[in-house]
């Protein structure tokens, strides 16, 4: 069975098992420089998705100038195309639309299908962030 947690920063336990998996995903497997990939926690909104109390997702959101930035979107590789970035997606997305902001993220150009499906559209040429290529994205 399937849960979705949402969490602050400061609930340590749950903070440590999303960054565990962004650690793995975003760390380990991408490369990404871990002093990029830890930033704006405190004020940003945290969910962890659970598949049998094992923590297999992880995302979060945060306010901006620009509205609603979706950020840090990460399945371990193992539990992929299962479904379960969508779960958590889905989740975030309900809770930011009675917000009534614009929706924008910026997503690697591996992922983009997985947003487009989800209802965000690329907007401009591709930018790097991290060293890799990414599109900026609005939900419609």
């Amino acid at each position: 069975m399937t849960e979705v947690k949402r969490f602050s920063f400061n609930d340590k336990e749950l903070a440590e098992q999303a960054f565990a998996i962004r650690r793995k995903v975003f760390v380990e497997e991408e490369g990404v420089d871990p002093n990029l990939e830890y930033n704006h926690e405190e004020e940003a909104h945290h969910y962890l998705l659970l598949l049998n109390g094992k923590a297999l997702a992880t995302a979060r959101w945060r306010e901006t100038e620009k509205g609603i930035k979706l950020e840090r979107f990460a399945v371990l590789p193992e539990f992929r195309n299962r479904g379960l970035g969508g779960i958590i997606l889905k989740e975030v997305i309900n809770d930011v639309v009675p917000l009534g902001k614009a929706i924008y993220l910026h997503s690697q150009l591996r992922a983009v299908p997985f947003y487009e499906r989800h209802g965000f559209v690329k907007e401009g040429a591709v930018f790097y962030e991290a060293d890799m290529g990414h599109y900026h994205m609005r939900k419609i």
